[in-house]
């Protein structure tokens, strides 16, 4: 009775933090950043809005999909778990070890982005990016040793926070610019081979912008009414989020032409200066501060809930079940803390990095196939929601990953086959653990 207590999670969550945990884990700095890269390789207003409304749409009928999923099967570590179910234990295994590994690098990313903002305040800390992200990062795992609570506050006030900046920044472009579009300078075959080429890079690009509106379903288990919260917190953080993508693009066009941002490194920056004066750089930076903040928090939490469920599944040390009083995982915590420090430390976090969204669309499209294994498998199973318009919705979303996974394999051929490589690894992997596992249980 101890031992069940122990590796329990509690269910100390609702609807507040899953849309603050959705909003905190999508939001971060690239869309600071990555209009400029696709304004850079698209050079067409319309071509450019319309990639991220796409993005949206893609992202919205997701949420229609994982709404049942993760009411059917509300267990931490969110997408492994139904592959598993349906696809068996390999499935689950390499989906899991995608999902963390795609999961388990932004905290490191993020504490050195942080870092290097800070610098950019007080140039005189020009020699301390590594201490300072030691240091965010040794204080957000304390953070969250102390308890799922902490954390869950955190998460609602930054990602309140993140959205009223946003929604500033938008609102002061819109009266900078007036209503008028900057006219469109070139006018490109939409079918020429370069430009097919940077839509479907603008949409990795992109896709990964949004990466993080599936949040909700690593922390289900820990919901206090997942039925009724996950489909909610699902469409409710997506559709804010997509908004204020949408409208973040057409507010920085509206200051200034798709020429001029064209491969900014930080788009944002250069409106604000226009819009806000010599003090727009400040003001961006204390923007992109407070929205790494929010999503670092978030991530923090999530790699840590895919690895519990891993472990209570075999396929990683039984330790990492352990849940101390607050109830946070904290063996998971101090795992993946230590793998984030690893790569602040050593800095090679950017391979690892790069690939996630491949990682991570190849996950989506394994869920959405066990959405249809199961409604076949096991049709009596209890599912508080009901995917709208199924089996064409979930279909159009298998067919529409699979479209985007061949367009990265051409687009990005190197991820592509490090992937091939790992999934290679992985099947010795699994059997040794696998081994292991049936010996223990003997």
């Amino acid at each position: 009775m101890i031992e069940t207590k122990k590796n329990q999670l509690k269910k100390s969550l609702g609807l507040s933090f899953n849309i603050a945990v959705l909003i905190g884990g999508t939001i971060g700095v690239g869309i600071l950043r990555t209009p400029g890269v696709i304004a850079g390789m698209l050079d067409d207003y319309w071509l450019i809005i319309t990639c991220w409304i796409f993005g949206g749409i893609y992202i919205l009928i997701d949420a229609n999909s994982y709404a049942e999923l993760a009411t059917m099967l509300p267990k931490a570590g969110g997408s492994y778990n139904y592959i598993k179910r349906a696809f068996g234990e390999y499935a689950g295994f390499i989906s899991g070890w995608f999902d963390y590994i795609a999961n388990a690098t932004p905290p490191a990313f993020y504490c050195i982005v942080i870092s290097e903002y800070i610098v950019t305040l007080f140039p005189n800390l020009a020699n301390q990016t590594t201490a300072i992200a030691i240091s965010f990062l040794v204080g957000f795992t304390l953070l969250h040793v102390g308890g799922v609570k902490n954390g869950s506050y955190l998460q609602q006030l930054t990602s309140l926070l993140k959205v009223i900046c946003f929604v500033t920044l938008i609102v002061a472009c819109f009266m900078y610019s007036g209503l008028k579009f900057n006219p469109i300078e070139k006018d490109t075959p939409f079918f020429e081979i370069g430009l097919l080429f940077g839509f479907f890079k603008s949409l990795q690009l992109v896709i990964g912008t949004y990466d993080g509106w599936n949040c909700v379903c690593f922390f289900s288990e820990e919901d206090e009414n997942p039925s009724q919260n996950a489909p909610k917190s699902l469409y409710t953080g997506a559709i804010i989020v997509i908004a204020l993508y949408v409208l973040i693009n057409v507010a920085f066009f509206k200051v200034l032409p798709v020429a001029t941002l064209a491969n900014s490194p930080l788009v944002a920056s250069d409106v604000a200066k226009v819009v806000f004066g010599n003090n727009g750089s400040i003001i961006v930076t204390i923007i992109a501060i407070f929205s790494l903040i929010s999503i670092l928090n978030a991530y923090m939490m999530i790699p840590t809930r895919i690895l519990f469920g891993l472990s209570r599944d075999g396929f990683f040390t039984k330790k990492a079940t352990s849940i101390n009083k607050g109830g946070t995982p904290v063996v998971a915590l101090l795992i993946s803390s230590s793998f984030a420090l690893l790569l602040i430390c050593i800095g090679s976090f950017e391979v690892l990095f790069s690939f996630g969204t491949f990682m991570t669309v190849i996950v989506w499209g394994l869920a959405y196939c066990s959405l249809i294994k199961l409604r076949t498998k096991e049709p009596n199973l209890p599912r508080p929601y009901r995917s709208w318009l199924y089996p064409w919705s979930t279909l159009f979303m298998i067919f529409a990953t699979l479209a985007l996974l061949l367009g990265f394999a051409y687009s990005d051929r190197e991820n592509f086959v490090i992937i091939l490589v790992i999934a290679l690894i992985s099947y010795p992997v699994f059997l040794f653990l696998n081994r292991n596992k049936k010996g223990t249980n003997t």
